[in-house]
């Protein structure tokens, strides 16, 4: 097999959560998701390419992991007017140096904040090897 016809395609991912519940309607509602559903030991979140986020509660302590979501302009207006209404506390990089803020790197928006297990999350609009912009 030549590497052309190799295809690898994220499909999905498990993300520990302290509440599988409350973690992937968080989720789903800053970003503007269809409602979770159950999937057996899983509450399944399908994001707009199909891919899925299956949250879980394993019986372990788990450090927070990073997620980053190329998100349109519309989007990223959305998931700041959550923050706001919600009141999460967002900054403009990853240190946390810049809380209240975002950042215009790669001639785009970016933003991160934690969700309630305390993963951290980012939207961005422009990604940093210049791939295009989401319309």
């Amino acid at each position: 097999m030549s590497l052309s016809q190799v295809e690898v395609r994220f499909d999905h991912t498990i993300v520990a959560a302290k509440d599988k519940h409350e973690s992937a309607r968080f989720f789903t509602e800053v970003f503007g998701l269809p409602a979770p559903r159950e999937s057996g030991f899983f509450v399944e979140v399908q994001l707009t390419d199909g891919r899925v986020f299956d949250f879980a509660e394993p019986p372990i302590d788990f450090p927070g992991q990073h997620y980053a979501f190329h998100v349109n302009d519309e989007t990223f207006d959305r998931v700041m007017a959550q923050l706001h209404e919600r009141g999460v506390t967002y900054w403009a990089d990853p240190r946390m140096s810049r809380p209240g803020e975002i950042n215009t790197n790669h001639g785009g928006r970016g933003v991160y904040f934690d969700d309630p297990s305390g993963h951290h999350l980012e939207a961005l609009t422009a990604r940093y090897d210049g791939y295009p912009a989401l319309s």
